[in-house]
């Protein structure tokens, strides 16, 4: 056995041209042409099956989802300031705790009403995994809230 090295010449190989890099599309855009892609074949096939009432009914509502989708992929996400974003934030938040209560006292009016029989901690005990995604939901909000009211006094003091 012959373990010497043997010399290969190498050639260049030839440069391969690949297709250009395409585009970023914002997120909005490819919302709404998967949105398209999605809905138009749907609506094609649904619509000879269904009476010509609801066939017109569904017709319009997906022009107008066609039309709000195509107002929306022409908003500029990165011209949106964190400012004219802090009322949206603020009503999340709100909504969680306001959710979150109402499950509470829908949780509790329930408990009260169809086993009056068991004693408040074996209610709990009961259904103690409704609690916790109830009081969480509160409590994320509470988060959301707090961090607002932070952000504020932050931005007031800069």
């Amino acid at each position: 056995m012959d373990f010497e090295p043997q010399t290969t010449t190498r050639t260049a190989s030839p440069k391969v041209e690949f297709a250009p890099e395409p585009l970023p599309r914002k997120p909005l855009e490819l919302l709404r042409d998967t949105e398209a892609l999605l809905r138009r074949p749907t609506v094609g096939a649904i619509v000879p099956i269904l009476s010509p009432k609801v066939a017109r009914r569904l017709q319009a509502a997906s022009s107008v989802a066609e039309d709000s989708l195509q107002d929306l992929a022409e908003i500029d996400l990165d011209k949106i300031s964190d400012w004219e974003l802090q009322p949206a934030r603020i009503r999340v938040g709100l909504s969680f705790v306001g959710f979150g209560a109402l499950m509470i006292v829908v949780l509790l009016l329930y408990l009260n009403t169809v086993h009056p029989e068991l004693s408040t901690v074996q209610q709990i005990g009961k259904y103690w995994y409704q609690y916790v995604w109830f009081v969480c939901l509160g409590v994320a909000g509470m988060f959301v809230l707090g961090r607002e009211a932070m952000r504020s006094a932050q931005q007031q003091q800069n």
